[in-house]
């Protein structure tokens, strides 16, 4: 559990995110080659590309948008679902384009995406993202060897995982939104527009570990938690 004291919570808050659908899909991360192996930036820009197929994914199989407003593409072997539209875009954009820059600073620990209800506030899905740092990296002038493809097949297992759920989490029977919550190291400095949030827990939970993946640089380990039926 991460304690209070020892981290930032931080969300953009509402007024600086459209009342509009889905979400942002970054440039595709430099593939760096088997030779040069990865190194801490390449590491940073392989999980934020992760992050934002990966959010994108979550809020298609989870309807939380119109499927008419996703197109696809492909990427990691799969055919993936990604927003088309421009406003959020460009606000996951901001997200995704300054946790990269967390990430590469080994200040992240973990991002949740928040699913609840817009009626009632009710936090009804929370997926966590646990992030793993080797700071070592920092001091480091040698890429690591580890291929993008091993990357990418770690990766790809993820994504077919959060696809599969839909066959056991609970139909999502009333119009939702999202939050995305990224805790970081209490020493960084709230950036400007960006403040500090509660954990947004679920009462009465069930939770799924999913799979994990290493860059050997960074690490992330992967988790869905839904709001138990009461009614079994």
């Amino acid at each position: 559990m991460l304690g209070r004291s020892s981290v930032n919570r931080l969300v953009l808050p509402r007024e600086f995110r459209p009342n509009s659908v889905s979400v942002f899909r970054t440039p595709m991360a430099k593939q760096q080659s088997r030779e040069q192996g990865i190194t801490l930036r390449g590491s940073a820009e392989t999980v934020a590309e992760f992050f934002s197929y990966g959010i994108n994914s979550i809020l298609y199989q989870r309807g939380i948008y119109p499927a008419e407003t996703f197109t696809r593409v492909q990427k990691y072997g799969l055919t993936m679902l990604v927003t088309a539209d421009s406003e959020l875009k460009n606000y996951l954009n901001n997200v995704v384009g300054q946790l990269k820059e967390w990430l590469f600073e080994c200040l992240v620990q973990r991002l949740v995406v928040v699913i609840s209800s817009k009626e009632t506030t009710e936090v009804l899905e929370r997926w966590q993202f646990d992030i793993e740092c080797d700071k070592t990296a920092k001091n480091e002038n040698a890429p690591r060897q580890k291929s993008q493809k091993a990357i990418q097949d770690e990766i790809k297992s993820i994504i077919r995982q959060i696809t599969a759920t839909v066959t056991f989490l609970p139909l999502l029977e009333t119009t939702c939104a999202f939050d995305l919550l990224i805790f970081t190291d209490k020493e960084l400095a709230v950036p400007e527009k960006w403040e500090e949030s509660g954990p947004q827990f679920i009462n009465n939970s069930e939770e799924v570990r999913l799979r994990s993946f290493t860059t050997t640089i960074h690490k992330v380990s992967s988790m869905v938690a839904y709001k138990k039926d009461t009614l079994l």
